[in-house]
């Protein structure tokens, strides 16, 4: 399953390739509550196909009514911006006081910007980073090899976008924890891998959507580690989710959870150390895993972890954006 920026930043490459023009939209700036996230996309040709949003559907309308009567940018970026006022709010179904700018880049079909546009579509399949600066004057583009994503910033002259890897998440142990969990995962957009080597527990398996591996669980983590992916252990059995742990904290991985008690999970951390793991290696296990929010149920917990990792990944993008990482 591809990401949404994958699908757009896709698409127009298909519509350039085939000789066509394009305009590209992204939702730059946010003020108040917004339908869409900053750094949305969509992308849209001049026979109106569309990939992507940057509403519940009214904006997109409105750009496409500026299309069809030619008053869509033309030969340089233009910025859009909607929910000025009351009126606006209710046309556009933006939450009350809600306003936003759009960043419309005219694409003319070129080999520079197809290729540029290939290079981008490339470093999502090869989970890499990239950032992409476009001159808000010429509508000119650069590209950039990063190693970590920062929050998009648009200045008077100037937009810097980053793109980056899905997010993915492998779980240890196909059960039905595993379940609530894939289920929350797969509608937040992450890939998701359930690693179970016991082949009774993998027959009974039943999520579309969620890759099922029966690998041993240190070569499943050493196949997916990277900086976006995310390993929580399930099991509650020492054999199978030591053995990914002893793996998981020695990667750069984005997270390492383990199911368990405060007891159990205090228990594991005495083993891991007597196997060799560093103290640093292993304050970086989230164990009990997931917020404390007094949660009971398989699904509950699965909410507390997957809110867990949603203000992790926010909170790493407001320290990057005040920091300038």
């Amino acid at each position: 399953m591809k990401s949404i920026e994958q699908i757009v930043l896709g698409a127009a490459l298909e519509f350039l390739s085939k000789g066509e023009s394009g305009w590209l939209c992204t939702i730059v700036k946010t003020f108040g509550a917004s339908p869409r996230p900053l750094g949305s996309m969509l992308v849209m040709n001049s026979d109106a196909v569309v990939f992507g949003s940057l509403s519940g559907g009214c904006i997109e309308d409105e750009l496409l009514d500026k299309l069809q009567r030619g008053a869509l940018a033309t030969s340089q970026p233009e910025i859009l911006e909607y929910g000025v006022s009351a009126e606006e709010n209710e046309r556009f179904g933006l939450p009350c006081g809600g306003r936003m700018q759009i960043l419309i880049e005219p694409l003319m079909a070129s080999a520079e910007r197809c290729t540029m546009l290939a290079a981008l579509c490339e470093a999502f399949e090869k989970r890499q980073a990239k950032r992409r600066r476009v001159d808000l004057y010429s509508g000119e583009w650069v590209l950039e090899d990063i190693s970590k994503c920062e929050p998009l910033t648009i200045t008077d002259n100037a937009l810097i976008q980053d793109f980056g890897p899905r997010y993915r998440l492998l779980l240890i142990g196909a059960n039905e924890l595993a379940r609530c969990i894939s289920e929350i995962a797969l509608a937040m957009d992450y890939r998701v891998i359930v690693c179970d080597p016991r082949e009774d527990r993998r027959e009974q398996w039943a999520v579309s959507g969620a890759e099922l591996s029966g690998a041993m669980p240190d070569d499943a983590v050493s196949e997916f580690a990277d900086p976006y992916t995310a390993v929580i252990t399930l099991t509650h059995d020492p054999r199978i989710d030591d053995m990914a742990l002893m793996q998981a904290l020695t990667e750069s991985l984005f997270y390492v959870g383990a199911l368990g008690s405060v007891r159990t999970s205090e228990k594991r951390r005495l083993r891991l150390k007597q196997l060799d793991i560093s103290d640093e290696q292993i304050d970086r296990l989230y164990a009990p895993v997931g917020l404390d929010i007094g949660s009971k149920s398989a699904m509950e917990i699965a909410l507390a972890i997957m809110a867990q990792l949603t203000q992790l990944r926010a909170s790493v993008s407001k320290v990057n954006a005040v920091t300038g990482r």
